[in-house]
């Protein structure tokens, strides 16, 4: 099977010129080994190669039925909760402690520890900014900075000429960056990296002025469709469009 991480044009025991590590090629290669390998691990790769796509793969890129679950239950705790009691601490302690739960059972199964302590991390850091100003609507603070996050460096991509998606995708089928001088598949690979930050983008649009207003549970609700809901249709259309200006790419052997 090839392997997605070696250069198709060299040759077994060829050497690479010294100045070719310092190119713009290479340094985009490098990168987008590891955003390819990040989304091989959150289960991408998967839907990227598969020529048909069914609700098991979605689900699986989605994290599974645990995934789903730890991504969605805290936060809806944490607004259901505050919503019946209007206190702060009470739904704070119920979100965390249903994080702290997730985490102890993948690390007695030994299933994806880093990921759970990662989710972990996140509602703690979440939770005790919350607590620190007393203001129910910081527990969705650093989900703003998350988005911007993601946000800045997909616009960045594209201002500079490698959208990122195309990064990811490229090196997930194997392709590289040889996309880029395929005018179809550069095309595609800027829209869909325009999508993805059109999905971070509207995040914050739409959340930004219930925080301003202190309206929690609006907050709270767009939060969670705005989350997994749209983040899987997404991604459905990614593969849609991934597919048709990669009709026939499979696994080489």
């Amino acid at each position: 099977m090839a392997d997605p991480d070696r250069d198709p044009d060299a040759q077994p025991g060829s050497e690479q010129r010294p100045d070719a590590a310092a190119s713009p090629d290479a340094d985009a290669g490098q990168f987008g080994r590891q955003l390819a390998a990040a989304a091989e691990r959150a289960g991408l790769g998967g839907i990227a190669r598969d020529e048909t796509l069914t609700g098991r793969d979605l689900l699986g890129a989605l994290g599974g039925v645990r995934g789903l679950a730890e991504a969605i239950l805290p936060g809806l705790v944490f607004l259901v909760v505050y919503t019946l009691t209007k206190a702060l601490v009470p739904a704070l302690v119920a979100s965390l402690g249903l994080a702290v739960v997730f985490t102890v059972i993948r690390l007695a199964r030994r299933s994806g520890p880093s990921q759970a302590i990662a989710g972990l991390i996140g509602v703690a850091a979440s939770a005790a900014l919350a607590l620190w100003t007393g203001r129910a609507e910081d527990n969705y603070v650093l989900g703003f900075y998350t988005n911007a996050g993601y946000g800045l460096a997909l616009l960045i991509s594209l201002i500079v000429g490698w959208p990122l998606i195309g990064l990811i995708v490229g090196f997930l089928l194997g392709d590289g960056t040889a996309w880029r001088s395929e005018r179809r598949k550069l095309r595609a690979m800027q829209l869909l990296t325009v999508v993805w930050l059109g999905l971070f983008t509207a995040r914050l649009v739409v959340q930004l002025p219930f925080y301003f207003a202190g309206n929690v549970e609006a907050l709270g609700a767009t939060r969670l469709l705005m989350g997994v809901p749209l983040y899987a249709l997404v991604l459905v259309f990614s593969w849609l469009v991934v597919r048709a200006v990669y009709p026939s790419s499979r696994p080489r052997e």
